[in-house]
């Protein structure tokens, strides 16, 4: 694949990304950020994904996805988040080392070893980190869920999601055994999860279900 064409991936992947757990559009200068490219190069690229009918954007204004731009979206999506699980749950990867892994090989791997990994696994509706894992027809299944920070003191919440942005703060939280599925409860200065106190950077990268 060429690099024109994962240029192109990449950018609809962090574009569908920034929305994906909330609701604002991202500006030019936040997928500049994202993408730790210059300010010049995103406006370029943005132009070419508009004249292509992959994102609308006004000058100056913010960028969103069009029907076929996020269709192409979730295709990454579902590659980069089956090639995590499959890192994880058969190659022993921890989870805070699995994404730039993926960021590789979700450009070089066919859909047919793709698909063929996705079965092997059982077909898994989320990656490590809860991520909703779209199906093969682009099917996103989105857990109702709420950020730690969110939940007054003394609520309870199940993890559902952790932002595996910070690896630093993946591997603090492993180490206290916090992980998908446990129970915390938000505490006046943070949260909890037994004796373990959650680093205050988890009111903002953890995500919660109704327990």
């Amino acid at each position: 694949m060429g690099n024109a064409a994962s240029a192109t991936e990449d950018y609809l992947k962090v574009i569908y990304g920034h929305t994906e757990w909330q609701p604002e559009p991202i500006t030019p200068t936040g997928l500049a950020t994202r993408l730790g490219l210059a300010p010049s190069s995103v406006t370029e690229m943005v132009k070419k994904l508009v004249v292509n009918g992959l994102v609308s954007h006004q000058p100056y204004g913010l960028i969103e996805l069009t029907p076929d731009g996020t269709a192409a979206a979730l295709r990454m999506v579902r590659r980069h988040r089956v090639i995590e699980t499959w890192l994880v749950e058969r190659m022993g990867y921890s989870w805070d080392r699995v994404h730039e892994e993926a960021e590789v090989l979700e450009h070089a791997m066919s859909d047919h070893l793709l698909d063929a990994i996705d079965d092997q696994l059982g077909r898994p509706v989320r990656d490590p980190h809860g991520d909703p894992i779209p199906t093969r027809d682009g099917v996103v299944t989105r857990p109702a869920v709420r950020l730690l920070g969110d939940l007054a003191p003394g609520e309870h919440g199940v993890i559902a999601r952790i932002s595996d942005r910070d690896p630093v703060l993946l591997r603090h939280l492993a180490s206290d055994g916090i992980r998908l599925d446990v129970a915390v409860t938000r505490t006046n200065t943070g949260a909890s999860l037994g004796q373990a106190v959650l680093p205050r950077d988890a009111l903002t990268s953890v995500w919660v279900a109704a327990p």
